[in-house]
């Protein structure tokens, strides 16, 4: 509990820091910048409300993280600061947050902010906290497992701090099945096949996405996209061969139960 305590103090100084030097920035609405992925969600999705992201399986983590991610990097102008709140789970499990992985992607390391966190009480506190801070680009509440915690009214307060701040809330569930929520779209996501690059490296991010809801009643819709890392949207997948996983998998720095930090 002391150590929740610390963490919540630290990264409100962290906030109050950002929201200090700058404004509150971002566009109403970001797109995937794929034709038939905008136009399945009315040509874009809102920035300034609750999305969520599930893992289709235990394996597919990684992926959910790295398409939640690609969301996040939509819907940020460069620069922005990201908060990313971690469920220490997820980590041992995937790896830590790395920041040369985070480059590669697309990323800038020194936007990040990670928060990380034992349980899920303590996530949604840190994210509910961090969404006060009108500064930020989009906060990331990333969990594990079933918990009563996610439930309609947890998602509620996340939904309306994120339509008061103006700031992004993308919620990402890893060995969890979807329940009751008040998320704008929620999708689910599986590990998809990529080309290998000529040197034999592996190719680009390729992610199965599936629309499960969207609240304006948008029907079912999946979808195969591939990430474009340097021009940081998205688009069909080349041709495919050999399975990739698009998340790092190397901690960029030993990290302790209730630690925050910027990535980089």
């Amino acid at each position: 509990m002391q150590a929740a305590r610390e963490t919540l103090a630290g990264l409100r100084r962290s906030l109050a820091a950002i929201q200090a030097d700058r404004g509150a920035e971002g566009s109403p609405r970001f797109q995937f910048g794929l034709s038939e992925v905008d136009g399945a969600v009315g040509g874009g999705l809102p920035k300034a409300a609750l999305h969520e992201v599930f893992a289709a399986g235990s394996a597919d983590g990684p992926a959910a993280s790295g398409f939640g991610l690609a969301m996040v990097l939509r819907a940020c102008q460069p620069g922005q600061t990201i908060v990313w709140v971690r469920q220490e789970m997820a980590g041992k499990e995937f790896g830590e947050l790395y920041a040369p992985g985070l480059a590669e992607f697309g990323a800038d390391p020194a936007s990040f902010l990670v928060v990380r966190v034992r349980d899920a009480i303590s996530v949604l506190r840190a994210g509910n906290e961090a969404l006060r801070c009108q500064a930020l680009g989009a906060v990331v509440i990333e969990a594990w497992g079933e918990h009563p915690a996610f439930d309609l009214t947890a998602t509620r307060r996340l939904a309306r701090r994120a339509a008061r701040s103006g700031v992004g809330a993308f919620v990402i569930r890893l060995d969890a099945k979807p329940m009751p929520s008040a998320a704008l779209s929620r999708w689910r996501v599986t590990s998809g096949s990529s080309t290998a690059l000529a040197t034999g490296a592996p190719g680009t991010p390729v992610f199965e996405i599936e629309l499960l809801r969207h609240r304006a009643g948008f029907p079912l819709r999946r979808f195969s996209v591939e990430w474009d890392r340097e021009q940081s949207v998205f688009r069909r997948p080349s041709l495919s061969r050999a399975l990739v996983s698009p998340a790092a998998d190397r901690p960029f720095a030993p990290a302790q139960e209730g630690e925050w930090r910027r990535a980089g």
